[in-house]
C-alpha cells in the first residue's frame, strides 16, 4: 500500500462537525483546546454550537478547518496509520498538510490562518468581490468567458476542482457577466456562490504581501514527507514553502492536477482528513479510471475503515 493523505479547505465546515469522532477520540478535543489557547476564544464550542454565521466568517472558518484536519490526522496516527508517501491540501488545506508533515508547528499555523482569513476579508470591500461555480464546460471555454467578461475588471478561474467544474472569482460585476456568458456557452450550472471574498484571484495580491510579512516570523522546516503544492510540484525547502503559501492566496487552486500528480506518484490509497467528504467527491470525479481507493475520515466508522 502507498498512502496519500489530503486535507480540505474552507467550505467543508459545518456546525457539529467531528462531534461523533470527538466522543471516541480524546485527541480531537485536545487539538481544538490547543487551537483555542492561541485564538483566545473557545473554537470547539463554536464548532459544536455555532452560530453558523459566525463559524462561516473567514477568519474563524480557517482555524476551525485547520484544527479539524489536524485532529483527524492525529487520531489516525494515534491508531497506527502508517507514514504517508505524499500529502496535499485544497487551498487552506495545503497549510494543514504542511502542519501534518511537520514543516509548520500547529500553534503557529493556527495564528497564521486566523490572520490569513482576516487579510483576505479586508482585501476587497464588501459587495465588490464575488465567486461563482461553473459546471459542464471545458476549462478553455470558462477561461474564454472570463476574458470576454473582464472589460477592464478582474474575473479569473481560481479553482480547477475537477474536469468540468471550475470556480471563478473577481470583481462582482465582472463575475456576473462571466456567469451569463458561461450560460450562453452551454454551461450546465453557472451560479454565484455565497462568498464575498474573491479567493485566489489577483485581487488578493495585497493580502498576500501582508501574509508574507506575518509569515516571516513563523519557523518553517523541511517537510518530513513530500507535500504537493496544488499542481505546482512539491514543497522541498522552507524558502519554497514561504513563497508558495504567500503566492497561493492570489493564484488558482489546481486540484485536478494535484490529484493526478498523487496518482502518478504511485499512491494506491487516498485518505481525506476532515469533515463532509467534499474532496473525496471531487477526487472520484478526477480519478475516473478508479486507479486509487479513496476514503474520507470524519467519524468513528470512517476512522476504522481507513485503518482497516
Amino acid at each position: 500500500m502507498t498512502l496519500a493523505v489530503v486535507f480540505p479547505g474552507q467550505g467543508s465546515q459545518s456546525v457539529g462537525m467531528l462531534g461523533e469522532l470527538a466522543a471516541s477520540e480524546p485527541v480531537v478535543g485536545a487539538t481544538f483546546a490547543e487551537a483555542s489557547a492561541v485564538l483566545g476564544y473557545d473554537l470547539w464550542r463554536l464548532v459544536c454550537e455555532g452560530p453558523k454565521d459566525e463559524l462561516d466568517q473567514t477568519e474563524r472558518t480557517q482555524p476551525a478547518m485547520l484544527a479539524a484536519g489536524i485532529a483527524v490526522w492525529r487520531a489516525l496516527r494515534a491508531r497506527g496509520l502508517p507514514d504517508p508517501a505524499v500529502l496535499a491540501g485544497h487551498s487552506l488545506g495545503e497549510i494543514s498538510a504542511l502542519v501534518a508533515a511537520e514543516a509548520i508547528g500547529f500553534g503557529d499555523a493556527i495564528g497564521l490562518v486566523q490572520y490569513r482569513g482576516r487579510v483576505m476579508q479586508e482585501a476587497v470591500p464588501a459587495a465588490q468581490g464575488a465567486m461563482a461555480a461553473i459546471l459542464g464546460l471545458e476549462d478553455a471555454e470558462v477561461e474564454a468567458a472570463c476574458a470576454e467578461a473582464a472589460a477592464g475588471e478582474v474575473v479569473e478561474p481560481v479553482n480547477y476542482n475537477t474536469p468540468g467544474q471550475l470556480v471563478i472569482a473577481g470583481h462582482a460585476a465582472a463575475v456576473a457577466r462571466a456567469v451569463e456568458l458561461a450560460k450562453a456557452r452551454g454551461a450546465k450550472i453557472a451560479k454565484l456562490l455565497a462568498v464575498s471574498v474573491p479567493a485566489h484571484s489577483s485581487l488578493l495580491k495585497a493580502a498576500g504581501e501582508r501574509l508574507r510579512e506575518r509569515f516571516e516570523s513563523v519557523p518553517v522546516a523541511v517537510p518530513r514527507w513530500p507535500v504537493y503544492a496544488m499542481g505546482l510540484g512539491r514543497h522541498d525547502s522552507p524558502a519554497a514553502i514561504r513563497r508558495q503559501v504567500v503566492a497561493q492566496l492570489s493564484s488558482p487552486v489546481r486540484w485536478t492536477d494535484t490529484v493526478r500528480d498523487i496518482i502518478a506518484h504511485g499512491a494506491t490509497r487516498l485518505v481525506e482528513c476532515g469533515p463532509n467528504k467534499v474532496l473525496t467527491g471531487m477526487n472520484r470525479r478526477i480519478d475516473k479510471n478508479k486507479a486509487i481507493a479513496m476514503l474520507a475520515v470524519e467519524d468513528p466508522a470512517s476512522l476504522a475503515a481507513a485503518l482497516a
